[in-house]
């Protein structure tokens, strides 16, 4: 039998299963999410998160110079606010010299070239845990909400950030802060929209680690965020996202939406970046801990399959891991 045709021949070397690949991940396609605390010396594991901690400044510092070492250019920051902190208001998410603030400014000090990326919501910083401000019922205000989601922006920009990344999923944010961006000639921030985030279940060892889901309790974020059913809607986001002025689009969990990340990536043809999102991660590590799978192996193909679906850039927890079997192969 003679077959002309063997798409095994290709497959039989490593030298030329490398020169056809069509998609690889390089250190600089990650960024690393950073959970921040106050005060020094603090280090904090997460226990639904193997491997990850809540990092006081200082130790967060060294984090980040580990990050650039390895080539790793862009850093997101997630802060714990002390419960005394909290309000119904969120009035500490836009003080000028609060724990992201301040920590923008001495990161902005020490590493000029590092991209900082910020968390534009109000969870953190409310007694409900909700993304937003809410009424007599618990329902989240969008409005209101937009208002101090501004305030929170400029003053993360005021310190030195060079990407504000509104997470929060209210309608009209967007254009909000670019408006106030523009009227107060910051100009050239970028803005990194969570435009197709999902109300996941995913999301829990992060709420674990950031200190809302004991504010949360039973509630839900079902009014703001996307129904997992919804495939059309996305594309309806992203086209108000870039309407609004946003620079990037983002996929919020990752891996079970890669689809969403496919055609927002193919209908807009704008940078689109994916979240591998806390439930992801720990999933991952736990059947690597228990040794029902090898972890660099599902690791890589869990990020070889978000870049293969359309992401530009992917935030994973396994950022520096990643860099570190990266730079090992090269």
């Amino acid at each position: 039998m003679i077959i002309k045709n063997r798409l095994r021949r290709m497959r039989s070397n490593e030298f030329s299963r490398s020169l056809v690949r069509e998609t690889s991940i390089a250190a600089d396609d990650l960024i690393l999410p950073l959970f921040l605390v106050d005060g020094s010396k603090q280090q904090h594991s997460v226990d639904s998160m193997p491997g990850v901690f809540r990092l006081s400044q200082d130790l967060l510092l060294k984090k980040i110079e580990d990050a650039q070492n390895l080539n790793i250019n862009a850093i997101v920051l997630f802060p714990v606010i002390e419960k005394n902190l909290k309000s119904e208001f969120a009035n500490e998410a836009f003080n000028e010299n609060g724990l992201v603030q301040k920590t923008v400014r001495a990161i902005k000090k020490e590493f000029p070239d590092m991209g900082v990326i910020t968390d534009v919501a109000l969870d953190p910083y409310t007694t409900h845990g909700q993304d937003g401000l809410i009424d007599k019922k618990g329902y989240v205000l969008n409005d209101e909400t937009v208002d101090v989601l501004v305030q929170q922006a400029l003053s993360h920009v005021e310190s030195g950030a060079d990407i504000v990344a509104p997470s929060d999923m209210m309608d009209g944010r967007v254009g909000a802060i670019r408006e106030a961006l523009e009227n107060t000639k910051h100009v050239n921030t970028k803005i990194l929209s969570y435009t197709a985030k999902y109300a996941s279940a995913f999301y829990g060892p992060f709420r674990d680690a950031v200190g809302s889901k004991e504010n949360l309790g039973n509630s839900s974020k079902e009014t703001y965020q996307m129904d997992p059913s919804n495939s059309n809607e996305a594309l309806h986001e992203a086209e108000l996202d870039i309407s609004e002025g946003a620079d990037i689009l983002m996929v919020k969990p990752a891996g079970l939406y890669l689809d969403i990340i496919y055609r927002i990536k193919n209908q807009f043809k704008k940078p689109t970046f994916a979240y591998q999102v806390s439930g992801e991660y720990s999933m991952l590590k736990a059947a690597a801990i228990n040794n029902w799978l090898d972890e660099k192996k599902i690791m890589t193909e869990s990020l070889i399959a978000i870049k293969r679906a359309g992401a530009d850039a992917i935030l994973t927890y396994f950022a520096l891991e990643a860099a570190e079997w990266i730079k090992s192969r090269d």
